[in-house]
């Protein structure tokens, strides 16, 4: 398996853990001989995203071995393009701004979304523009699969064609009031710019393939292939987190483990992990 153009894309909102070194291995692995491995900062959010976590998960990458095999690309030094972009939707008349507080946002849901995040109500819907007050800018979902023709599937490594349902999600957050970007539409730019054929993450992040499949259309970008890997648990059988404590790697290092042995740990974690249940193919 050779060939594929890969990433690993923490955020530096804390130190590795275990979990990124399987993440990052993962991504490795797949870009095989002839592939490039590349690594990405994604630190849109400028209050938890701090210079001295970027520093230290730099510096742990490179003693591992995980070297990028391009320049590392900051979001945070992108941010006028991702704009651009989102004005590329606005000009389609796919977004309006919603000025629905978290709290009208859940008293309104529809539902609960596979990601765990409030179905928005759509109370807001058509509204194109809120001077002077504060404001996201939202996808109109049911329009932008109506363009489409449907929520778009995709090509999952081993699997084969997942159906898409993106429609499940509702009008997702494209520009978000601090940054005036989002996680969907950041993610969907860099992999299309990075040339990337290969997305390899968490299984956590499974779901939401199928918005960033619909955003791939829209915008015209390449549609790469997937590979979604299981997630690292803690004894309590929760994913290893920064939030929640998870073991950094610079206290494994502290406690004399070498980054082969680390590595080792990792590939075997990887191995031992739950897989992502097959049954949503596209052909079904």
């Amino acid at each position: 398996m050779t060939g594929f153009h890969t990433r690993f894309a923490p955020s530096p909102t804390g130190f590795l853990h275990l979990g990124h070194v399987a993440s990052a291995f993962h991504a490795r692995d797949r870009a095989g001989t002839q592939g490039k491995f590349l690594i990405r900062i994604e630190d849109i959010d400028a209050q938890r995203c701090l210079p001295e976590f970027e520093a230290a998960l730099l510096d742990d990458l490179a003693w591992l071995g995980f070297v990028s095999d391009g320049a590392v690309l900051r979001q945070s030094d992108h941010l006028p393009f991702y704009r651009a972009t989102l004005e590329r939707l606005r000009d389609q008349g796919l977004l309006y701004a919603c000025i629905c507080s978290r709290a009208q946002v859940k008293a309104g849901a529809l539902g609960v979304a596979p990601d765990g995040s409030p179905v928005y109500g759509g109370r807001c819907r058509g509204r194109t523009q809120a001077p002077g007050q504060p404001h996201v800018w939202r996808l109109d979902m049911a329009a932008a699969l109506s363009r489409l023709g449907g929520s778009p599937s995709w090509r999952e490594l081993g699997q084969g064609a997942v159906a898409g349902r993106a429609a499940s999600f509702g009008d997702v957050v494209l520009g978000r009031r601090d940054s005036g970007v989002s996680y969907h539409l950041c993610v969907t730019c860099d992999d299309a710019r990075q040339g990337i054929t290969l997305v390899t993450r968490g299984a956590d992040l499974f779901e939401a393939t199928s918005v960033h499949r619909v955003l791939q259309e829209l915008l015209g970008f390449p549609e790469p292939l997937y590979a979604h890997h299981g997630l690292l648990l803690d004894e309590a059988g929760c994913k290893l987190s920064k939030r929640d404590g998870a073991e950094s790697l610079r206290a494994l290092r502290a406690k004399g483990l070498t980054a082969p042995e680390l590595i080792a740990l990792a590939r075997k974690a990887l191995d031992l992990a739950a897989l992502i249940p097959a049954g949503r193919s596209a052909d079904r």
